[in-house]
């Protein structure tokens, strides 16, 4: 039978992961300095959407994941779990429990050593408890330190997988639209009531995810491939303003914000998987994108190593605010992107390599 997970590869996503993960960087970069007295620079709207950069990948792994699922189901009639979750596994687990011990660590052990005081507000027990299982969207509430926090969004990834793919297996195909659009709409209208407050406080923003997975499924219809190449570019100017502008933000409420952001990520992401664009199917961004997960992951770690070099040592030279500027800047991005190249290539590729082992392999086919 056909290995349903080597489905074709969709344009341009790649390197769009690689510029999200970028505006999370650049987010956090001033928002760190800000916080040690150090110089910074957030005065363009562009360096404040690093919360919507995470949106937005949320619904990439939406589309992405209900697209194979969908596929598979079509296919074969069921959804092979095992294979699945070995999949995700495979590659989220390995570098999300590397970055939890360092986070751990870093907090509790070096942190202290070296005469810094980080109070932590939780009992370890409980944090590691949260943190293993996949709650860590619970436990950065308490204010872990940031390395710890960032891992907040992997969890709400992994929330969604484990519920979506036995929904999959137990819905008809032809059910399967009408449930997303369901529940796309029930959930919003859920979140945003009353009775949704443990899941903003979590922010179990399941929605995003359902809403580009519809966008997806339906993107198989002729009709609807010719209204997203006819809007094409207007989507794609909405999607560059959106993070580049507030206009989108500046007066309407919180819920009006998400509905126009869900909304425009999954029609951008429809109008991106229809044809090659050429800036972004350039090698360079295509393997940056490639290992984007873990600029996302590292960039907090890196961000602490460049804290501590910047006071012990840069400091010292009394350069002018905007050449620290430039110099924190640089150093974390151009860090962030070794690091994570070594990590991909001696590190998660590794795991990676784990699905060609036919012990392994074995269980990923249907």
């Amino acid at each position: 039978m056909n290995n349903i997970s080597a489905i074709k590869r969709i344009p341009n996503i790649t390197s769009v992961r690689f510029l999200l993960a970028l505006l999370v960087v650049i987010f956090h970069i001033p928002e760190f300095s800000r916080h040690r007295a150090f110089p910074f620079f957030n005065d363009l709207a562009i360096f404040n959407k690093g919360t919507e950069a995470v949106y937005m990948f949320f619904s990439l792994s939406g589309f992405l994941i209900i697209k194979q699922l969908f596929n598979e189901k079509k296919a074969t009639g069921s959804i092979h779990l095992k294979g699945f979750y070995l999949r995700r596994i495979l590659r989220i687990f390995p570098l999300y429990y590397l970055v939890l011990g360092i986070g751990f660590l870093y907090y509790r052990l070096v942190l202290p050593y070296f005469g810094f005081d980080f109070e932590s507000n939780y009992n370890l027990v409980t944090g590691i408890l949260l943190s293993v299982t996949f709650f860590p969207n619970i436990f950065s509430t308490y204010g872990p330190g940031g390395i710890l926090e960032i891992l907040w969004s992997i969890g709400i990834e992994e929330q969604f997988y484990l519920f979506i793919a036995p929904l999959f297996l137990i819905l008809p195909v032809k059910r399967i639209v009408l449930f997303l659009a369901s529940f796309t709409l029930c959930y919003y209208l859920l979140f945003f009531s009353n009775y949704g407050t443990f899941l903003k406080q979590y922010n179990m923003l399941f929605f995003y995810f359902s809403f580009s997975g519809l966008c997806a499924i339906l993107l198989h219809k002729k009709y609807l491939q010719s209204f997203f190449r006819l809007l094409k570019y207007p989507i794609l100017v909405a999607f560059i303003l959106y993070f580049t502008t507030y206009i989108f933000k500046n007066n309407i409420s919180t819920s009006t914000y998400h509905i126009i952001s869900l909304i425009l990520f999954g029609f951008t992401i429809s109008a991106l998987a229809l044809k090659p664009i050429k800036i972004l199917e350039n090698k360079t961004l295509n393997y940056l994108g490639k290992i984007s997960y873990g600029i996302y992951m590292y960039h907090v770690i890196v961000l602490q190593l460049v804290g501590l070099l910047y006071m012990k040592i840069i400091s010292k030279f009394n350069l002018n605010p905007t050449l620290s500027i430039v110099i924190i800047n640089g150093l974390v991005i151009a860090i962030t992107i070794i690091v994570a190249h070594f990590s991909y290539q001696y590190f998660e590729s590794y795991f990676l390599k784990l699905k060609q082992k036919p012990s392994i392999k074995r269980h990923l086919k249907l």
